[in-house]
């Protein structure tokens, strides 16, 4: 039978304040991920990695096991796949060896436990490294990003081929979301995938949602509230 681990990632010290637990319609913010990854009955585990205790405390009481981040992991700089094989670390020595992570976004509360089940479903029943949510969307489709030289705009890619100023006309983009991804743990320790989710291995898969947000200032936290409301 396939082990799969619900990991739920998220530190104290962000410049937003709070972000995982201020509260949306009564509930904290990194409730709704819990409360989503808990509707999917083939995940074996549940646990949180955080350096804050207020995080750890409140995901506890939906079911989530605590594990004490260190400090060297809780910096603005710090990369999630260290926190993630800290948390297989510990969990190891207990015994519990996951063929697959869920990682939750505790920032993230836009999300439904039936993308997890088809995500684990796709995973399980291919031969990809990850599956993962991802948007459509051309308004910042790569070809139209800029970035300054000398002072001036210029492309980051040059194109041989002369590029249309519509969006709908450029090949379709997607954007990975930041609520949940589902890994195989064994990518996980290769660390040797795509660049910059190198962890996620080299083959992953696209499982393409609906309108998704993950929250890091006051602005966020308003479209998630609408969201949330329109879900």
């Amino acid at each position: 039978m396939t082990k799969i681990l619900a990991l739920l990632t998220g530190r104290g010290g962000s410049k937003y304040k709070d972000k995982n637990i201020k509260k949306i319609f009564g509930s904290p913010v990194l409730s709704y991920p819990c409360n989503e990854a808990n509707k999917v009955k083939n995940i074996n585990y549940f646990y949180t990695s955080s350096d804050d205790n207020k995080i750890l405390s409140l995901a506890s009481n939906y079911g989530y096991k605590k594990i004490k981040r260190p400090k060297n992991l809780s910096k603005p700089n710090s990369l999630h796949v260290d926190v993630i094989l800290h948390s297989l670390k510990y969990l190891k020595k207990k015994g519990i060896n996951p063929d697959i992570v869920v990682v939750l976004l505790a920032n993230a509360p836009i999300i439904r436990a039936e993308w997890i089940k088809k995500c684990i479903k796709i995973l399980i029943q291919s031969n990809a490294s990850a599956v993962v949510p991802v948007n459509q969307d051309n308004d910042k489709h790569p070809f139209r990003a800029k970035q300054i030289y000398k002072k001036y705009l210029v492309p980051y890619f040059k194109s041989k081929n002369k590029l249309s100023s519509n969006r709908q006309d450029l090949q379709k983009s997607f954007f990975l979301c930041h609520n949940f991804w589902v890994i195989k743990t064994e990518s996980i320790y290769k660390n040797d995938g795509l660049s910059p989710w190198n962890f996620m291995g080299k083959k992953v898969l696209p499982f393409e949602v609906s309108k998704t947000h993950d929250i890091h200032d006051d602005l966020d936290f308003e479209i998630c509230k609408i969201l949330l409301k329109k879900k």
